[in-house]
């Protein structure tokens, strides 16, 4: 039974890489080949699949993690939560998933599909609008309606939890409608960073810590709080998880003031309790 878990993993593991490598690769910006090490046959995988703003934190993690436990190969599989919600309904070997928004997870519970006892609010953060780090002609979010301002970079808010954060803010705002034709729709909160990075968007909203951790642009203004839904990361192990023990151990892990002091340097906060 083993050998024939091992081979269904082994199986998913290449359909996540391959048929979903586009989501995988712009969250984690690596290759197939530098996604996935080589086996070491001393060691045991652990899957996580992690909404894309918590790559870089969950990198400088796994360095500390592999530390202190050397048996453990950890494998990141980054993308938008939907996707990776998607993914986990069609059976893909994952151990445990980090969401950015509570929709996915509930989902995902309601098909029986995680283990209820295992659920728990990991982080907070909280939205952004940003700009290129020269652009000085918005100072707001209601200068977004301004000729000046083209392209305005928003995720699918469909599948995109900080997309569902940033229409929900703009529907308050009533702006929704009134940016429409501005607005360039992105895959992910890494799309987004990239397309006002790189000019293809004037402005764009993204969480604080993926705004803090990129010298390139500017953060013009952190939306107020009441304007949309808390930014919550759940998390919890997958029900048909090949490594249940080994994701309760780096769910735990996850909770401890180490990974806490990683996450912190990135800009997210506990979900529960102090800053």
């Amino acid at each position: 039974m083993e050998i024939k878990t091992r081979k269904s993993a082994g199986l998913w593991l290449a359909v996540l890489l391959f048929a979903f490598l586009p989501v995988v690769a712009a969250g984690c910006g690596k290759s197939p080949q530098q996604a996935v090490p080589e086996s070491n046959s001393q060691e045991r995988e652990l899957l996580v699949s992690a909404a894309a703003s918590l790559q870089e934190a969950l990198q400088e993690i796994e360095q500390v993690y592999r530390q202190e436990n050397p048996g453990v190969r950890l494998i990141f599989n980054f993308g938008s939560s939907g996707t990776l919600q998607r993914q986990i309904e069609q059976g893909a070997p994952v151990d445990l998933f980090l969401s950015a928004a509570q929709k996915q997870m509930d989902e995902l519970e309601r098909q029986g599909l995680i283990l209820p006892d295992t659920r728990q609010d990991l982080l907070r953060n909280e939205l952004a609008l940003i700009t290129g780090k020269d652009n000085d002609t918005v100072t707001g979010v209601a200068d977004l309606t301004k000729e000046v301002v083209a392209t305005v970079a928003v995720g699918v808010p469909e599948t995109v939890p900080a997309g569902q954060y940033a229409k929900e803010a703009l529907q308050n705002l009533r702006l929704w409608d009134a940016l429409q034709d501005k607005m360039v729709s992105a895959k992910d909160v890494k799309q987004i960073l990239t397309y006002v990075e790189t000019g293809n968007a004037d402005a764009g909203f993204v969480y604080l810590s993926d705004a803090v951790g990129s010298a390139k642009v500017r953060i013009v203004e952190v939306l107020p709080a009441e304007l949309y839904e808390p930014v919550v990361y759940p998390a919890a192990i997958v029900k048909a998880a090949p490594n249940p023990e080994g994701a309760q151990a780096f769910l735990a892990y996850l909770n401890g003031p180490k990974a806490g002091e990683i996450f912190a340097k990135y800009g997210f906060k506990p979900a529960k309790g102090g800053e």
